[in-house]
């Protein structure tokens, strides 16, 4: 998911940027927006099947599909701004776009800067590793089967984090830490374990199978390890009315049944989603 799958976690550093904010980034946008007739939305188009750029260059996936309709919704035009995924809160903190449309990890931090609409997916994360190695072999999977190993995993997102978890849980142990092998993409995770730089990738399971489908029968999945989030995008706290606008569009798909169809067309996995309480506590 991107997990999924995630995702995908922005270091608190980045996150508690507050200087520069300009003064639109502290007003509700949504008549600004419908005003000029564009929805600008920052998005990081690296995350199949979430959201990814297809050999057309077009942003296509999961999360795409449903902010269509939320444009549709509002009768305005949609306009992406590609970033790196570092740089979509605070963008979006500052005001230099009208919402973000990379898919996030539901988390305490992120919700005492940001405002989430309702989740429209789950992310859990697993192990892949390449379908001739046997020396993570553990059921059910545990962190002390990856001792000494290394993990391919795209730097600053929740996957990367929770094995910097994994490693201070594996030194309490006197066991050997997993090396990082931190890349930008997750295309670069696969680039990664193929070459043997790395001995498993680590990400959500959705993101995952995808990586499955480009090379079958040469990757396999070993377990999950930690636990799950749900999956949301984020407004700005003052864009309550655009907040709810996107919520709207999120549940009435999800009432109709297309949320189901969609996920089963772009993850090959279905979610129970929450409306509410959604929001786990610090």
């Amino acid at each position: 998911m991107k997990t999924f799958a995630s995702r995908f976690t922005l270091t608190l550093a980045a996150l508690g940027l507050g200087l520069g904010i300009s003064a639109a980034a502290n007003a509700d946008s949504l008549d600004d927006i419908k005003a000029k007739g564009t929805l600008v939305v920052a998005i990081d188009p690296t995350f199949a099947p979430y959201e990814y750029t297809d050999d057309n260059g077009n942003i296509v996936g999961y999360t795409p599909e449903i902010m269509k309709r939320v444009a549709e919704r509002l009768g305005v035009t949609l306009q992406y701004q590609k970033m790196s995924f570092s740089g979509i809160i605070p963008s979006l903190i500052t005001g230099s776009v009208d919402a973000e449309g990379s898919s996030l990890n539901v988390t305490a931090e992120r919700a005492e800067k940001v405002l989430f609409t309702v989740p429209f997916g789950k992310s859990v994360n697993a192990v892949m590793v390449r379908a001739d190695d046997d020396r993570v072999a553990s059921e059910p999977l545990t962190v002390e089967a990856l001792s000494g190993l290394s993990a391919a995993v795209k730097a600053t997102t929740a996957p990367e984090q929770l094995l910097k978890q994994f490693n201070t849980e594996l030194k309490a142990k006197n066991l050997a830490p997993i090396k990082l092998v931190s890349v930008d993409s997750v295309d670069q995770t696969l680039a990664a374990l193929m070459t043997r730089r790395a001995d498993f990738i680590f990400d959500d399971i959705t993101v995952l199978g995808g990586l499955s489908k480009q090379l079958p029968g040469k990757l396999k999945q070993a377990g999950e390890l930690g636990d799950s989030q749900w999956i949301s995008w984020a407004t700005r706290k003052s864009d309550q009315r655009l907040n709810q606008v996107i919520n709207d569009e999120i549940l009435a798909l999800k009432q109709s049944g297309e949320l189901t169809q969609l996920q089963q067309q772009h993850l090959g996995v279905t979610f129970d989603l929450p409306s509410e309480n959604f929001i786990p506590s610090k």
